[in-house]
């Protein structure tokens, strides 16, 4: 497993975590300092502003869990990143990729591009 597949494997894991202190120390020990996360939907800014876009997705998707929907593609110090957000065992409620950033062996950008994202109830 190259370095930046193990970024992103550790990256993902960081999404799945629910106990919010765990999930902290896993932003800290994953993303640099300056760490800055963007996607349509938050930009993030440092290590709290990244645990937060964390947390809110788990609010916003209660139950469901991110995997890799195929292999890393990485060069350099750079990665893209597909994944899937569903039920454990189940398919996909959402698709979408990531381009991670290495600076030092750890994550230093990430910028997220999401499929078209379902409505919840309480988003009608």
């Amino acid at each position: 497993m190259s370095g930046m597949d193990e970024l992103a494997r550790r990256y993902l894991a960081s999404w799945n975590e629910t106990e919010p202190v765990r999930r902290r120390a896993l932003v800290a020990e994953l993303w640099t300092p300056d760490a800055r996360y963007v996607d349509p939907i938050v930009v993030a800014e440092g290590h709290m502003g990244v645990d937060e876009a964390m947390a809110t997705a788990q609010r916003r998707f209660p139950g469901l869990r991110y995997r890799a929907a195929g292999p890393v593609d990485a060069h350099h110090d750079v990665a893209r990143l597909t994944w899937e957000l569903g039920p454990a065992g189940g398919p996909a409620v959402i698709i979408g990729s990531t381009v991670l950033v290495a600076g030092r062996s750890r994550l230093s950008r990430g910028y997220g591009f999401l499929d078209p994202v379902p409505i919840s109830g309480a988003d009608k």
